[in-house]
């Protein structure tokens, strides 16, 4: 599977036909102003396309001005926000989206996800983000931290599948119940915190890295690509950044997939969808 992503400008293709960068810079916790401007412009100069933000980073002016200065054609970027969690609902949601587009000064954003389904508003506020998407303002819609039960209730509820459903995934949560229905449904996953806040010090993933020559980190990496998962790893090093784009020139064999596979915990560094109501 992993073989035929061998290059960082290699992309999937999501179930409205959209090509989405299988790699992405993630830019949780980053700092507007300085600090988002500098680790988009590294991202983008080392070959990244991808851009993850959301309302709730409260840095989005920043990763807005980065585009700006890169003069790199706005068509060859994917930039993705989500919705606050405070903002869920109908009008509330096309509010929130203006002010998010507003802040990074775009005709149209590629991919926007709701942040988390909470209780009981996320099919309301598919409604709104199903507008936007008719009105040409989102290229792609899609979910964020749903699990089987919030799909089935949108899909129930709804003509429009998610593109994409963007949840914690990495060795200890490798999520395997999930990612097959995912892609039974047509919908992308894609990888949250995948290089677990830096807790990689596994002795698989010691030894793998030794292996192929790698850092932990990358193995990882490459591990959610082989997978058929989006993956976006947030830094602020350039360093770091250019090495997490590092994992275009190698492939895990089967036996070494089924060795991280085996990891697995069910352990969440992140809340559990079912209990984080708002």
């Amino acid at each position: 599977m992993g073989l035929s992503i061998q290059h960082i400008n290699d992309y999937t293709v999501l179930n409205n036909g959209v090509h989405m960068p299988w790699l992405g810079l993630g830019v949780f916790q980053v700092e507007d102003g300085k600090e988002v401007i500098t680790s988009v412009h590294h991202a983008l100069e080392a070959g990244y396309r991808s851009i993850d933000t959301a309302a709730g980073y409260q840095n989005e002016t920043g990763v807005g001005t980065a585009i700006k200065q890169s003069g790199i054609a706005r068509e060859e970027l994917f930039i993705t926000t989500k919705l606050a969690n405070s903002d869920q609902g109908y009008e509330s949601t096309l509010r929130a989206f203006e002010e998010s587009r507003r802040k990074l000064d775009l005709e149209y954003i590629d991919l926007y996800l709701i942040h988390w389904p909470g209780k009981d508003k996320f099919q309301e506020t598919w409604k709104a983000f199903e507008k936007l998407k008719r009105d040409g303002f989102i290229r792609s819609i899609g979910v964020s931290n749903f699990k089987i039960h919030h799909l089935e209730t949108l899909k129930q509820n709804s003509d429009t599948i998610p593109a994409v459903n963007q949840v914690e995934f990495h060795p200890l949560l490798n999520q395997q119940k999930l990612l097959q229905y995912c892609k039974s449904e047509g919908i992308q996953l894609e990888a949250w915190s995948p290089i677990m806040k830096g807790n990689l010090d596994l002795p698989t993933l010691t030894e793998l890295a030794a292996k192929y020559g790698k850092k932990p980190a990358q193995i990882v990496l490459r591990w959610d690509l082989q997978h058929g998962v989006v993956t976006i790893p947030k830094s602020v090093h350039k360093e770091r950044i250019q090495e997490n784009a590092d994992i275009f020139d190698f492939t895990l064999s089967e036996e070494d997939m089924k060795a991280i596979d085996q990891l697995n915990q069910d352990y969440r560094f992140g809340p559990d969808p079912d209990e984080f109501l708002f």
